[in-house]
């Protein structure tokens, strides 16, 4: 092991090479990731473990820190996430979802915390929790992490059946404020330790931080769309800026006022992201960066956290409740909390509970016994790191196979998009990119040979490594690609799909 190093004596320019090294081979190393399949987020913990205290030797040991920036990524990763989901996507899941995010958190820690208490009294074990510390545990537990589903899923480009994709972000999206006021209203049980009174101070705390997280996520989302469509700024970058400044504002307020500030974010990015605003291609990219490095940073301090001289001795306690959380506590809280819905397939549902990752939100909230002093909230903590990588290695690694596996999705066949273009909002109409084939060459191989309809104009080719403007005259060759604007979607797609073609893209334009 190298000499410790300590971020508290770093001076800057160690402090931005520590940093910039970090950043660096998590690109590179989430890129290799991807290629063979591994959640690049699991790499990142892993990176973090590595150049801990046990590993290369940076000592990294401040929860309050790691708490702040937990936020911060937070707000970020679910105002991207919301700003990406579309009305028309969730409204025909909007009841499973908050089933699943409300009643599925409840049964998950009382399934959970109840395993925990016979495994940890029952069976020789490193440490024997009591009722409540228990279900603690089960609570810290009991969300989906958006992180993790947002970015695997999208990573993974997966087809999912039924509206799986929609109804499994709103949940992810949604499932915090339940497991946020469990936990601190079981912390509040085994240090004050007044339960009759707490139960009713849950209740209330659970109503307020739901209705008030709801009125703020639409009040500020539709405030930010009437400032940044009203305002006028010559200098486009500035309008990220703003939103982003909104995107704190929402937290902070929903949350001084008693509500669920993560709830308010994610309503907020609903509602911006199915609105027009200004330059919002360009404020969406941003916003896919800024979420990409707070997700890497998030993930690489909360491994620097985590000794692995720590996980060993209860490395064994915490893959037993990681796999029984997996294959029991989620499954069970799954297809109770969907039973109302008879049109939903089992294999949906099946589905629906793999797809209960584990990441960094409940690694976040296992830092709030360590805040308040819990007795074995260190090993709580530990506990839940293992559970998270247990998650991440059996369910993350297989979201693909285990969808193929269920017939409920496949791979999907859109093209890496080759042309980067911004309409203004007023224009009604789409752009396609489709590869030219050989089955469309039998009708000659000018461009006014094909059989395009009449709304459809090709504004770009791109061959090989160079792009140029088309005429009528210009020969097409197999494997070319062709930018199209459109003002009759569905008789593009009824081309495509005429003529077999599957490698294509369409974006309406917003």
């Amino acid at each position: 092991m190298l000499h410790i190093i300590t971020f508290a004596a770093m001076d800057i320019n160690m402090f931005l090479l520590v940093g910039s090294l970090l950043l660096l081979i998590s690109v590179i190393v989430g890129k290799a990731g991807v290629r063979y399949g591994i959640p690049s987020l699991l790499l990142f913990l892993l990176l973090g473990m590595l150049f801990g205290a046990d590993g290369i030797g940076v000592r990294f040991n401040n929860i309050h820190i790691s708490q702040m920036v937990g936020v911060v990524a937070l707000n970020i990763i679910l105002f991207s996430g919301g700003m990406s989901t579309k009305y028309h996507e969730i409204r025909p899941v909007m009841g499973k979802g908050i089933l699943l995010s409300t009643l599925g958190v409840v049964l998950t820690t009382a399934f959970t915390g109840l395993f925990i208490y016979w495994l940890s009294n029952l069976i020789t074990t490193p440490v024997s929790f009591n009722l409540s510390e228990s279900l603690l545990l089960g609570a810290i537990m009991s969300s989906t992490d958006s992180a993790s589903v947002f970015s695997i899923l999208r990573s993974k480009r997966l087809e999912l059946k039924e509206n799986l994709r929609p109804l499994l972000e709103l949940e992810s999206g949604s499932n915090d404020p339940m497991a946020y006021m469990l936990t601190i209203l079981l912390i509040n049980i085994i240090t004050v330790q007044h339960g009759e009174s707490l139960i009713s101070t849950g209740i209330w705390m659970f109503v307020s931080q739901l209705l008030i997280g709801i009125i703020g996520g639409f009040f500020f989302g539709y405030i930010a769309v009437k400032v940044m469509n009203r305002l006028r700024v010559d200098n486009q970058a500035m309008y990220p800026i703003l939103l982003l400044a909104f995107v704190f504002l929402t937290y902070s307020a929903s949350s001084f006022l008693e509500g669920n500030g993560y709830l308010a974010v994610y309503i907020a990015g609903l509602v911006v992201g199915n609105h027009k605003i200004q330059h919002k291609r360009y404020v969406v990219r941003f916003f896919d960066g800024f979420t990409w490095l707070f997700q890497i940073a998030l993930f690489l301090i909360l491994g620097l956290l985590v000794s692995p001289s720590q996980l060993l001795p209860i490395a064994g306690l915490g893959v037993v409740i990681g796999l029984f959380v997996i294959f029991l506590a989620r499954p069970l809280s799954v297809y109770i909390s969907l039973a109302p819905f008879r049109k939903l397939s089992f294999k949906a549902r099946t589905y629906i509970s793999w797809v209960g990752l584990r990441g960094a939100v409940p690694i976040l909230f296992a830092t709030y016994p360590l805040i308040n002093n819990i007795l074995y909230a260190n090993i709580i903590f530990n506990i839940v790191f293992c559970c998270t990588l247990v998650s991440l290695v059996v369910q993350g690694t297989t979201v693909s196979l285990v969808a193929r596996l269920l017939k409920v999705g496949n791979l999907s066949t859109s093209k890496r998009s080759y042309f980067e273009m911004e309409l203004k909002d007023e224009i009604k109409s789409a752009t396609s990119e489709m590869t030219v084939t050989p089955e469309l060459l039998v009708y000659g191989c000018r461009l006014m040979d094909l059989p395009l309809p009449d709304s459809a104009l090709v504004v770009m080719v791109s061959r090989g490594k160079r792009c140029f403007i088309p005429k009528g005259a210009t020969e097409l060759l197999a494997g070319d690609t062709l930018l199209i604007i459109t003002d009759d979607e569905k008789a593009l797609k009824e081309l495509y799909r005429n003529h077999n073609i599957e490698e294509f893209t369409i974006e309406k334009n917003q």
